[in-house]
C-alpha cells in the first residue's frame, strides 16, 4: 500500500492539506498528518486547529512514499524553519521519492535549490523564490517526483495529481467523477 505523509505547521493553509489528505484517503492510499511541533494539534492559518496523527519526532520516513507540504502563512515558514523537515524533503527529493508542495511550500524546494532546471509553480508573490525552476502556468506541475501547484484554489487539481501519482489516472479519475468535480 502507497503511503503519504502530510506535514502540518501552525499556520498551515486548511484547504491546501485537507483536500489533498481526504483526496489520498478516497482513493484508498495510506495518509498520516504529522505535526512538526511537540503537539498533535496544529492551528490553520484561518483558524481551524487539526488534530494530527502523529508528531514528527514519531514517524520514520523511510515508509512513505511521497511526502505532502500544503502552503499558508506563516505555515510554509515553520516548515521551511524546522531542520528535521528540510532533511527529509532533501532525501526524498534525492532519493525519486514524490515530494508534493502547493501555494508557497515549493518556496522551500527552490530556497533549497532543489527545483533547479525542474518545471515547477506557486503561488505567484513566491515565484521569484523557485531559484532555478522553469515557471509553468498551469494549476498543478509535475516534473520527475516534484509536484507543485498555485494556491488554494487548485488545492483539487493538486490532491488528484497526487491520487494519480500514487495510484493512477484511473484512480484519480475514479475519485473526481465521486465529488462530481467538473473541469
Amino acid at each position: 500500500m502507497k503511503k503519504a505523509a502530510v506535514l502540518l505547521a501552525d499556520g498551515f493553509e486548511e484547504i491546501e492539506a485537507l483536500t489533498a489528505v481526504d483526496l489520498l484517503r478516497r482513493a484508498r492510499i495510506y495518509v498520516d498528518t504529522i505535526s512538526i511541533s511537540d503537539d498533535y494539534m496544529v492551528a490553520g492559518s484561518h483558524g481551524i486547529n487539526v488534530q494530527t496523527e502523529d508528531l514528527f519526532d514519531e514517524v520514520e520516513f523511510a515508509e512513505f512514499d511521497m511526502l505532502v507540504l500544503p502552503g499558508g502563512m506563516p505555515g510554509t515558514t515553520n516548515l521551511e524553519a524546522h531542520p528535521g523537515v528540510r532533511k527529509v524533503v532533501k532525501e526524498f527529493c534525492e532519493s525519486g521519492k514524490y515530494v508534493g508542495a502547493i501555494c508557497a511550500a515549493p518556496s522551500i524546494l527552490g530556497n533549497m535549490g532543489l527545483l533547479k532546471g525542474k518545471r515547477a509553480i506557486c503561488y505567484p508573490s513566491f515565484e521569484d523564490k523557485l531559484a532555478g525552476a522553469v515557471l509553468v502556468k498551469a494549476p498543478v506541475v509535475q516534473d520527475g517526483n516534484i509536484i507543485t501547484s498555485r494556491g488554494m484554489g487548485t488545492a483539487i487539481d493538486f490532491g488528484l495529481k497526487l491520487v494519480e501519482v500514487l495510484s493512477d489516472k484511473l484512480k484519480a479519475d475514479e475519485v473526481a467523477e465521486s465529488i462530481i468535480y467538473l473541469k
